[in-house]
Protein backbone atom coordinates (compact mmCIF):
# COMPACT_ATOMS: atom_id res chain seq x y z
CA UNK A 1 0.00 0.00 0.00
CA UNK A 2 1.65 3.31 -1.31
CA UNK A 3 1.13 6.67 0.86
CA UNK A 4 0.30 9.61 -0.24
CA UNK A 5 2.55 12.38 -0.34
CA UNK A 6 1.14 14.96 -2.28
CA UNK A 7 -1.11 16.82 0.20
CA UNK A 8 2.52 18.01 1.99
CA UNK A 9 6.36 18.03 0.96
CA UNK A 10 8.68 17.36 4.30
CA UNK A 11 11.68 19.57 3.96
CA UNK A 12 14.57 17.53 5.08
CA UNK A 13 15.37 19.98 8.53
CA UNK A 14 11.79 19.49 10.04
CA UNK A 15 12.08 21.27 13.28
CA UNK A 16 8.27 20.19 14.39
CA UNK A 17 5.09 18.76 13.89
CA UNK A 18 2.47 20.52 11.74
CA UNK A 19 0.46 23.24 13.32
CA UNK A 20 -3.18 22.60 14.13
CA UNK A 21 -5.52 23.68 10.95
CA UNK A 22 -7.99 25.49 12.60
CA UNK A 23 -4.89 27.47 14.94
CA UNK A 24 -3.03 28.93 11.61
CA UNK A 25 -6.97 29.64 10.24
CA UNK A 26 -7.38 32.10 13.90
CA UNK A 27 -3.91 33.41 13.90
CA UNK A 28 -2.86 33.57 10.28
CA UNK A 29 -0.48 32.31 7.88
CA UNK A 30 2.62 35.01 8.66
CA UNK A 31 2.07 33.79 12.58
CA UNK A 32 2.10 30.04 11.21
CA UNK A 33 5.02 30.52 9.60
CA UNK A 34 7.00 32.45 12.50
CA UNK A 35 5.51 29.31 14.68
CA UNK A 36 7.04 26.98 12.87
CA UNK A 37 10.74 28.47 11.68
CA UNK A 38 12.74 28.00 9.24
CA UNK A 39 13.10 24.30 7.30
CA UNK A 40 9.87 22.99 9.16
CA UNK A 41 7.28 20.66 7.85
CA UNK A 42 5.53 22.89 4.99
CA UNK A 43 1.43 21.41 4.94
CA UNK A 44 -0.97 23.27 3.23
CA UNK A 45 -1.00 27.33 4.48
CA UNK A 46 -4.07 28.33 3.60
CA UNK A 47 -7.97 28.32 2.24
CA UNK A 48 -9.52 30.58 -0.06
CA UNK A 49 -6.66 31.75 -1.97
CA UNK A 50 -6.23 33.33 -5.48
CA UNK A 51 -5.89 29.58 -6.66
CA UNK A 52 -9.62 29.32 -5.66
CA UNK A 53 -12.19 29.44 -3.03
CA UNK A 54 -11.77 26.63 -0.51
CA UNK A 55 -8.84 25.43 -2.33
CA UNK A 56 -5.46 24.58 -0.24
CA UNK A 57 -1.97 25.16 -1.63
CA UNK A 58 1.14 23.35 -0.38
CA UNK A 59 4.45 25.34 0.00
CA UNK A 60 5.51 25.14 -4.10
CA UNK A 61 2.54 25.89 -5.47
CA UNK A 62 2.52 28.96 -3.03
CA UNK A 63 5.85 29.54 -4.73
CA UNK A 64 4.36 29.01 -7.91
CA UNK A 65 1.67 31.64 -7.59
CA UNK A 66 4.47 34.07 -6.19
CA UNK A 67 6.12 34.08 -9.77
CA UNK A 68 2.69 34.25 -11.69
CA UNK A 69 2.20 37.31 -8.68
CA UNK A 70 5.77 38.87 -10.11
CA UNK A 71 5.12 37.92 -13.72
CA UNK A 72 1.84 39.71 -13.81
CA UNK A 73 3.39 42.99 -12.00
CA UNK A 74 6.40 43.21 -14.47
CA UNK A 75 3.64 42.88 -17.51
CA UNK A 76 1.76 45.79 -16.13
CA UNK A 77 5.01 47.72 -15.47
CA UNK A 78 5.64 47.09 -18.98
CA UNK A 79 3.11 47.75 -20.83
CA UNK A 80 2.38 51.27 -19.16
CA UNK A 81 6.26 51.81 -19.96
CA UNK A 82 5.24 50.81 -23.54
CA UNK A 83 2.83 53.17 -23.11
CA UNK A 84 4.84 56.64 -21.50
CA UNK A 85 7.38 55.36 -24.68
CA UNK A 86 5.78 56.01 -27.13
CA UNK A 87 3.49 59.24 -25.89
CA UNK A 88 6.51 61.15 -25.20
CA UNK A 89 5.16 64.39 -25.78
CA UNK A 90 2.61 63.92 -23.35
CA UNK A 91 5.33 62.38 -20.42
CA UNK A 92 8.32 65.04 -21.42
CA UNK A 93 6.61 68.02 -22.59
CA UNK A 94 3.37 68.47 -20.16
CA UNK A 95 5.08 66.61 -16.85
CA UNK A 96 8.75 66.59 -17.05
CA UNK A 97 10.07 69.63 -18.71
CA UNK A 98 6.88 71.97 -17.75
CA UNK A 99 8.47 73.05 -13.91
CA UNK A 100 11.32 74.71 -16.53
CA UNK A 101 8.50 77.02 -18.06
CA UNK A 102 7.40 80.23 -16.48
CA UNK A 103 4.13 79.40 -17.29
CA UNK A 104 3.86 76.61 -14.81
CA UNK A 105 0.81 76.50 -12.77
CA UNK A 106 3.07 76.79 -9.42
CA UNK A 107 4.76 80.20 -10.71
CA UNK A 108 1.60 81.60 -11.33
CA UNK A 109 0.08 80.61 -8.24
CA UNK A 110 3.21 82.48 -6.69
CA UNK A 111 2.36 85.13 -8.77
CA UNK A 112 -1.63 85.72 -7.56
CA UNK A 113 -0.22 85.12 -3.57
CA UNK A 114 2.45 87.93 -4.76
CA UNK A 115 -0.69 90.57 -6.03
CA UNK A 116 -2.69 89.29 -3.09
CA UNK A 117 -0.48 90.28 -0.69
CA UNK A 118 0.69 93.40 -1.69
CA UNK A 119 3.82 92.77 -2.81
CA UNK A 120 3.58 93.47 -6.62
CA UNK A 121 5.30 90.99 -8.79
CA UNK A 122 8.11 90.57 -6.38
CA UNK A 123 7.19 86.45 -6.05
CA UNK A 124 6.31 86.59 -9.88
CA UNK A 125 9.13 83.97 -11.97
CA UNK A 126 9.44 85.40 -15.48
CA UNK A 127 12.85 83.71 -16.41
CA UNK A 128 14.06 80.72 -14.61
CA UNK A 129 17.57 81.96 -16.00
CA UNK A 130 19.03 78.46 -17.73
CA UNK A 131 18.48 76.29 -20.98
CA UNK A 132 18.96 72.44 -20.91
CA UNK A 133 21.36 70.66 -23.23
CA UNK A 134 22.41 67.05 -23.95
CA UNK A 135 26.11 66.22 -23.83
CA UNK A 136 25.80 62.49 -24.75
CA UNK A 137 25.25 60.89 -28.07
CA UNK A 138 22.46 58.42 -26.69
CA UNK A 139 22.07 61.19 -23.43
CA UNK A 140 18.11 61.57 -25.42
CA UNK A 141 17.39 57.82 -25.83
CA UNK A 142 18.35 56.77 -22.21
CA UNK A 143 16.43 59.81 -20.85
CA UNK A 144 13.70 58.33 -22.35
CA UNK A 145 14.09 55.01 -21.29
CA UNK A 146 14.31 55.87 -17.78
CA UNK A 147 11.15 58.14 -17.50
CA UNK A 148 9.13 55.90 -19.45
CA UNK A 149 9.94 52.83 -16.97
CA UNK A 150 9.64 55.36 -13.96
CA UNK A 151 6.78 56.36 -15.49
CA UNK A 152 5.41 52.81 -16.49
CA UNK A 153 6.65 51.50 -12.43
CA UNK A 154 4.13 54.90 -11.40
CA UNK A 155 1.15 54.11 -12.86
CA UNK A 156 0.80 50.40 -13.00
CA UNK A 157 1.96 50.48 -9.08
CA UNK A 158 -1.97 50.45 -7.86
CA UNK A 159 -1.95 47.31 -10.03
CA UNK A 160 0.95 45.40 -8.45
CA UNK A 161 -0.13 46.34 -5.17
CA UNK A 162 -3.10 44.78 -5.48
CA UNK A 163 -1.49 41.88 -6.70
CA UNK A 164 0.80 41.25 -4.27
CA UNK A 165 -2.47 41.99 -1.71
CA UNK A 166 -4.69 39.58 -2.93
CA UNK A 167 -1.43 36.96 -3.00
CA UNK A 168 -0.92 37.65 0.84
CA UNK A 169 -4.54 38.53 1.86
CA UNK A 170 -6.15 35.24 2.47
CA UNK A 171 -3.25 34.02 4.99
CA UNK A 172 -4.19 36.62 7.04
CA UNK A 173 -6.27 36.70 9.68
CA UNK A 174 -9.36 38.74 9.90
CA UNK A 175 -7.79 41.03 12.16
CA UNK A 176 -4.60 41.62 10.20
CA UNK A 177 -6.21 41.77 6.84
CA UNK A 178 -8.01 44.73 8.39
CA UNK A 179 -5.16 46.29 9.88
CA UNK A 180 -3.04 45.46 6.88
CA UNK A 181 -5.47 47.01 4.60
CA UNK A 182 -5.72 50.75 6.03
CA UNK A 183 -2.30 50.41 6.57
CA UNK A 184 -1.62 50.21 2.83
CA UNK A 185 -4.74 52.65 2.38
CA UNK A 186 -2.56 55.17 4.35
CA UNK A 187 0.79 54.63 3.08
CA UNK A 188 -0.24 54.72 -0.30
CA UNK A 189 -2.74 58.30 0.14
CA UNK A 190 0.82 59.94 1.78
CA UNK A 191 2.60 58.65 -0.48
CA UNK A 192 1.19 59.93 -3.36
CA UNK A 193 0.34 63.26 -0.92
CA UNK A 194 3.87 63.48 -0.88
CA UNK A 195 4.56 62.98 -4.36
CA UNK A 196 2.39 65.97 -5.15
CA UNK A 197 3.93 68.36 -3.09
CA UNK A 198 6.71 67.65 -4.50
CA UNK A 199 6.28 68.22 -8.01
CA UNK A 200 4.08 71.27 -7.72
CA UNK A 201 5.94 73.10 -4.61
CA UNK A 202 9.63 71.37 -4.39
CA UNK A 203 10.46 70.38 -7.31
CA UNK A 204 9.62 73.87 -9.17
CA UNK A 205 11.41 75.92 -6.36
CA UNK A 206 14.60 74.18 -6.16
CA UNK A 207 14.78 74.19 -10.11
CA UNK A 208 14.17 78.15 -10.03
CA UNK A 209 16.38 78.94 -7.27
CA UNK A 210 19.35 76.18 -8.41
CA UNK A 211 18.88 76.91 -12.10
CA UNK A 212 19.12 80.71 -12.03
CA UNK A 213 21.84 80.98 -9.23
CA UNK A 214 24.83 82.68 -10.65
CA UNK A 215 28.36 83.86 -9.22
CA UNK A 216 28.92 85.62 -11.78
CA UNK A 217 27.00 87.37 -14.77
CA UNK A 218 29.71 85.99 -16.77
CA UNK A 219 28.69 82.60 -15.81
CA UNK A 220 25.74 81.38 -18.11
CA UNK A 221 23.87 77.97 -16.83
CA UNK A 222 23.57 75.43 -19.24
CA UNK A 223 21.87 72.43 -17.91
CA UNK A 224 22.26 68.67 -18.50
CA UNK A 225 19.14 67.18 -19.60
CA UNK A 226 20.56 64.18 -16.92
CA UNK A 227 20.78 66.26 -14.29
CA UNK A 228 17.51 68.49 -14.43
CA UNK A 229 15.19 64.86 -14.80
CA UNK A 230 17.47 63.26 -11.92
CA UNK A 231 16.39 66.17 -10.02
CA UNK A 232 12.11 66.08 -11.44
CA UNK A 233 12.12 62.48 -10.53
CA UNK A 234 14.14 62.32 -6.87
CA UNK A 235 12.37 65.07 -5.47
CA UNK A 236 8.89 63.67 -5.48
CA UNK A 237 10.49 60.36 -5.24
CA UNK A 238 11.86 61.14 -1.45
CA UNK A 239 9.01 63.80 -1.16
CA UNK A 240 6.61 60.75 -1.25
CA UNK A 241 9.13 59.07 1.13
CA UNK A 242 9.37 61.86 3.82
CA UNK A 243 5.32 62.18 3.75
CA UNK A 244 5.32 58.65 5.38
CA UNK A 245 6.43 60.50 8.99
CA UNK A 246 3.42 59.94 10.37
CA UNK A 247 2.92 56.16 9.55
CA UNK A 248 6.40 55.48 10.59
CA UNK A 249 5.50 57.09 14.19
CA UNK A 250 2.22 55.38 14.74
CA UNK A 251 4.41 52.06 14.19
CA UNK A 252 7.04 53.21 16.56
CA UNK A 253 4.39 53.95 19.02
CA UNK A 254 2.56 50.40 18.94
CA UNK A 255 6.10 48.79 19.22
CA UNK A 256 6.53 51.31 22.45
CA UNK A 257 9.64 52.99 21.33
CA UNK A 258 8.35 56.60 20.66
CA UNK A 259 5.01 58.27 22.97
CA UNK A 260 3.39 61.30 22.39
CA UNK A 261 5.35 62.83 25.30
CA UNK A 262 8.68 62.50 23.88
CA UNK A 263 7.39 63.85 20.52
CA UNK A 264 6.28 66.65 22.57
CA UNK A 265 9.21 67.48 24.21
CA UNK A 266 11.35 67.81 20.76
CA UNK A 267 8.86 69.62 19.14
CA UNK A 268 11.01 72.43 18.91
CA UNK A 269 13.61 70.58 17.63
CA UNK A 270 11.49 68.99 15.14
CA UNK A 271 10.24 72.41 14.13
CA UNK A 272 13.67 74.41 13.82
CA UNK A 273 14.92 70.99 12.11
CA UNK A 274 12.02 71.30 9.26
CA UNK A 275 12.81 75.18 8.75
CA UNK A 276 16.20 74.39 8.35
CA UNK A 277 15.37 72.05 5.90
CA UNK A 278 12.98 74.58 4.22
CA UNK A 279 15.49 76.93 3.88
CA UNK A 280 18.13 74.85 2.32
CA UNK A 281 15.84 73.50 -0.48
CA UNK A 282 13.76 76.62 -1.56
CA UNK A 283 14.64 79.90 -2.71
CA UNK A 284 15.72 82.26 0.27
CA UNK A 285 12.44 84.52 0.32
CA UNK A 286 10.13 84.08 3.39
CA UNK A 287 6.93 82.66 1.97
CA UNK A 288 8.59 79.96 0.24
CA UNK A 289 9.83 78.71 3.31
CA UNK A 290 6.12 79.08 4.89
CA UNK A 291 4.76 76.93 1.96
CA UNK A 292 7.41 73.97 2.24
CA UNK A 293 7.19 74.08 6.26
CA UNK A 294 3.90 73.81 6.73
CA UNK A 295 2.79 70.41 5.61
CA UNK A 296 5.76 69.18 7.02
CA UNK A 297 5.09 71.06 10.69
CA UNK A 298 1.22 69.80 9.80
CA UNK A 299 2.67 65.70 9.58
CA UNK A 300 4.41 66.18 12.82
CA UNK A 301 1.73 67.39 14.58
CA UNK A 302 -0.47 64.46 13.15
CA UNK A 303 2.15 61.87 14.29
CA UNK A 304 2.05 63.35 17.72
CA UNK A 305 -1.86 62.79 17.35
CA UNK A 306 -1.76 59.53 16.53
CA UNK A 307 0.98 58.00 18.98
CA UNK A 308 -1.53 59.74 21.92
CA UNK A 309 -4.09 57.73 20.05
CA UNK A 310 -1.96 54.27 20.47
CA UNK A 311 -1.19 54.90 23.62
CA UNK A 312 -5.38 55.60 24.89
CA UNK A 313 -5.78 52.32 23.21
CA UNK A 314 -3.21 50.47 24.89
CA UNK A 315 -4.22 51.88 27.93
CA UNK A 316 -7.76 50.92 27.61
CA UNK A 317 -6.66 47.45 26.71
CA UNK A 318 -4.75 47.46 30.09
CA UNK A 319 -7.46 48.76 32.13
CA UNK A 320 -10.07 46.30 30.39
CA UNK A 321 -7.47 43.11 31.32
CA UNK A 322 -6.74 44.26 34.53
CA UNK A 323 -10.91 44.25 35.30
CA UNK A 324 -11.09 41.08 33.65
CA UNK A 325 -8.66 39.12 35.66
CA UNK A 326 -9.95 40.75 38.68
CA UNK A 327 -13.22 39.57 37.76
CA UNK A 328 -11.92 35.52 37.61
CA UNK A 329 -9.86 36.00 40.70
Amino acid sequence: MVKNTTSRRILPTAVGPPLPRSLRAERGYLWALRARGIGSTVEPLWQGSMAGPGKEMTFMEHLEELRWVLVRSAAAVLVAMIAAFYWKEVVFDTVVLAPQQPAFITYRALCWISAQLGMGDSLCIRDLGFTLQNISMSGQFMTHLTVSFMAGLVVASPFVLWQFWRFIAPGLSAKERGTSRYAALFASGLFLLGNLFGYFVIAPMSIQFLGGYRVSAAVSNTIALDSYVSTMTSIPLWTGVMFQLPLVMLVLARLGLVGAKVLRTFRRHAFVGILVLAAIITPPDVTSQILVSLPLLLLYEVSILLAAGVERQQLRAERAGTITAAARG
